[in-house]
């Protein structure tokens, strides 16, 4: 025990002064894209790519803190749980997405341990188990509209309806898909935790899957609810409590655009509040797309926050730094 306690103190001592500091929002598609097969190696090659992005940012003296989505892993453990509910008992789904931010969460904890060992940067990193309070009476939890997992045909998304008693929509032409609750989340459990490691020095990883969803009794005690929480109105609400001056959500397209898809589409480097306000009332940033960045993007920003980032991870250092990506300001 002296000698974690002599670690910890050690590590506090070597804490630096941070320039800034950055939330980074990892889309689940980062480590888990469509066009993988899910193997942990696909998984882990594609984190330590990203993770390399992040050495230069630590190196210049930035505090970081990474949130990471979890849709296509909570997908698949909610899809293996069905194939054998007749042998083996199913999770609850607060259990599930606790599944998907613990395995997430070791993957890019251990693959950006190994890049910054092999870069040499003496840093520590942790992944935090999470839990995200949400109001039990959120309309969310009667209309549920949140897609996770794989496209199923038709016949087989009637199939799971009616032995799993899941909820199902069509997809943009591409299939069914099971959707689950996203009630708003109020406030992050363990953001005391969050804030004793940065005082440490350590890199946490938090907030998972948009963090595990539950719900506090009249007697104070926590309780876990079937739902899932955007993982961008999670991350846009840490950054707001920790007084990250910056974040950044990292995304498929190196900059927002208007009239997207169209001849005349045009990408932004910079936009105030307002403007953004006035795209997304004309209904350049849909629901589906770019529409949840957004609206956590203008949370953030009007609970304090300096600037956000939207931009993919190739572009990150760069856009950190001011050279890409888009800003969007108050």
């Amino acid at each position: 025990m002296e000698a974690v306690v002599e670690r910890a103190r050690s590590v506090r001592r070597k804490a630096p002064t941070a320039k800034r500091r950055i939330v980074i929002a990892f889309g689940g598609n980062a480590s888990y894209p469509p066009t993988i097969k899910g193997l942990a190696s696909e998984q882990l090659s594609l984190m330590a790519e990203a993770c390399r992005h992040l050495v230069q940012i630590i190196r210049a003296g930035h505090q970081l803190v990474l949130t990471h989505g979890n849709g296509p892993v909570v997908g698949n453990i909610l899809f293996r749980m069905a194939r054998t509910a007749a042998e083996l008992p199913p999770m609850p789904m607060d259990i599930c997405v606790a599944h998907s931010q613990g395995g997430m969460g070791y993957m890019l904890q251990q693959t950006l341990c190994d890049v910054l060992h092999h870069e040499g940067v003496d840093r520590v990193v942790t992944s935090v188990v999470t839990q995200v309070e949400v109001d039990p009476a959120d309309p969310a939890f009667t209309h549920p509209t949140k897609p996770v997992g794989r496209f199923f045909s038709r016949e087989d998304a009637n199939r799971l309806a009616d032995e799993q008693q899941w909820q199902f929509v069509e997809d943009s032409g591409r299939g069914y898909r099971r959707v689950v609750p996203s009630p708003e989340p109020l406030r992050i459990v363990e953001l005391r935790a969050v804030h004793a490691l940065l005082d440490a020095g350590v890199i946490p990883i938090t907030v998972g899957g948009g963090g595990i969803p539950v719900t506090r009794d009249a007697e104070g005690c926590l309780h876990g609810v079937s739902a899932v929480i955007d993982k961008d109105l999670s991350s846009a609400m840490l950054a707001a409590e920790l007084g990250a001056e910056t974040l950044v959500m990292l995304t498929g397209v190196d900059r927002v655009a208007v009239d997207f898809g169209k001849p005349t589409q045009r990408a932004i480097d910079r936009m105030t509040v307002a403007e953004a306000r006035q795209h997304a009332a004309d209904g350049q940033f849909p629901p589906g797309s770019m529409g949840p960045k957004i609206d956590a993007a203008l949370r953030y920003l009007e609970h304090g926050g300096k600037e956000v980032i939207v931009t993919s991870i190739d572009c990150l250092h760069r856009a950190i730094q001011g050279t890409a990506g888009t800003r969007i300001v108050p």
